[in-house]
């Protein structure tokens, strides 16, 4: 129970300090907003380019609203030594790093609906498959998260969090069929497009918003799950070896 405590306490300290700042919840808004009001300005408002367009939106906006704070959070308070404090309380490391990400999974997962509410005031989507679409995006969070995690613990500066987020984040974008697909991309690209954990959140949203998933959705569910799983276990390692003396 005292760890549970704590790992409320930790989650309450960073939603307060970092994510319900008033610049971060503009910035949650309009960041979605802008990239949502781009595509279907460009593709129209009609049925079939915001079902096609809204899975796309979706992910990037998991994507960038988890990693962009996760990253700079974390190594900010490493760099200021208050990150050390935590390390001594009295819980498992385990679960400190998943207090330290929740926020992030939270605020990941808000981002992802304001792409949804605003294809709700252009079209009917009473289609799609809200279960699944719910589920996808929630587990697309957590990756994320641990994606930044991930990125946090392996640098010494914020300004090379973003770097590296950047180096990954972008060709995303363009590698895991967010807005065309990857039987489209060069033969030699595509394996390392089913090496990036966003495919598989990409592919079960299209398959919720349109029915389109190229893999079975099972498949894509288990693969992010064991992306999860091994990006929070590969930071884990690199806490306990770089952090923990």
């Amino acid at each position: 129970m005292k760890s549970w405590i704590a790992f409320l306490a930790i989650l309450d300290k960073d939603m307060r300090a970092y994510y319900l700042k008033p610049p971060n919840i503009s910035w949650g808004i309009i960041f979605p907003l802008a990239w949502t009001g781009m595509f279907f300005i460009k593709s129209g408002s009609g049925v079939e380019a915001v079902y096609q367009l809204l899975p796309g939106v979706v992910a990037i906006s998991i994507l960038f609203g988890t990693t962009s704070m996760l990253a700079v959070t974390v190594t900010f308070e490493k760099k200021n030594r208050s990150f050390e404090r935590l390390l001594l309380a009295p819980i498992p490391l385990e679960l400190l790093m998943l207090a330290k990400t929740a926020g992030a999974i939270i605020f990941g997962t808000v981002n992802a609906f304001v792409p949804v509410l605003m294809a709700l005031l252009l079209v009917d989507l009473s289609a799609l498959q809200w279960g699944v679409f719910l589920a996808a995006v929630l587990l697309m969070a957590v990756a994320s998260a641990f994606l930044g995690l991930f990125v946090a613990v392996a640098v010494s500066e914020v300004f090379e969090a973003q770097t590296f987020s950047n180096f990954i984040r972008f060709p995303m974008i363009f590698l895991c069929g967010l807005f065309f697909p990857i039987a489209r991309l060069p033969l030699f690209l595509r394996p390392l497009s089913y090496a990036l954990p966003l495919t598989y959140g990409v592919d079960i949203l299209q398959g919720a918003t349109r029915g389109a998933n190229v893999m079975p959705l099972g498949l894509d569910f288990g693969l992010l799950a064991a992306f999860c799983l091994v990006l929070f276990l590969a930071s884990l390692h690199n806490i306990r070896r770089r952090w923990i003396m």
